[in-house]
């Protein structure tokens, strides 16, 4: 069986560290414990492994955010990947700091990266892994806050979160989605 683990985020040095490039930090994670390296192919950073009897396609889109759906897309059709066995990784303000959060399906609650692969793909009907960011912003300051580097507070705690969020990604592809979720949602 195959999957496709989708971090969202955007690419250049200007967003390598911020909070909305987390989807980004938990697949670095991911490959960084796998001994696998991201490949610049189509549309984004692809890396390849396998977990058991399961082949696993890690993508970090190269199209920036509110395009994430094109590249999406493009590597569900090309590996021939059920929209079941997509999970994406995603930035979360409604969720506090750290807070890691499995759904089966659901709305894009807001969030354009979502918003673009739900519009392209035509299915709300894919798992994501929310990770909080917390929302400890100004009115108005709410891009800034998103496109800002994690406090020194958070940058302690990150690595611990982002396993936490790795061992989520395995467990969802060798437990399947409501197992993780049971073992996962209120930790």
């Amino acid at each position: 069986m195959k999957y496709l683990i989708v971090g969202l985020g955007n690419v250049g040095p200007d967003y390598e560290n911020t909070r909305h490039n987390v989807g980004f930090m938990v697949l670095d994670a991911f490959a960084k414990a796998s001994n696998i390296v991201f490949q610049d192919k189509r549309y984004g950073f692809v890396a390849e492994t396998r977990l058991k009897n399961k082949s696993l396609v890690l993508l970090k889109p190269s199209t920036f955010m509110n395009l994430s759906g094109n590249a999406v897309r493009y590597w569900l059709q090309k590996e021939k990947i059920e929209d079941e066995n997509l999970l994406v990784v995603v930035d979360d303000l409604a969720l506090p700091f750290g807070t890691l959060r499995l759904k089966s399906k659901g709305s894009d609650a807001g969030h354009n990266g979502l918003k673009h692969i739900q519009q392209t793909i035509g299915t709300q009907q894919y798992a994501r892994l929310r990770f909080g960011i917390g929302n400890d912003f100004a009115r108005g300051a709410q891009v800034d806050y998103v496109l800002d580097e994690f406090s020194d507070e958070e940058k302690e705690v990150l690595p611990e979160r982002l396993k936490t969020a790795v061992d989520i990604v395995r467990s969802f592809c060798l437990a399947g989605v409501d197992m993780t979720m049971n073992q996962y949602n209120n930790r």
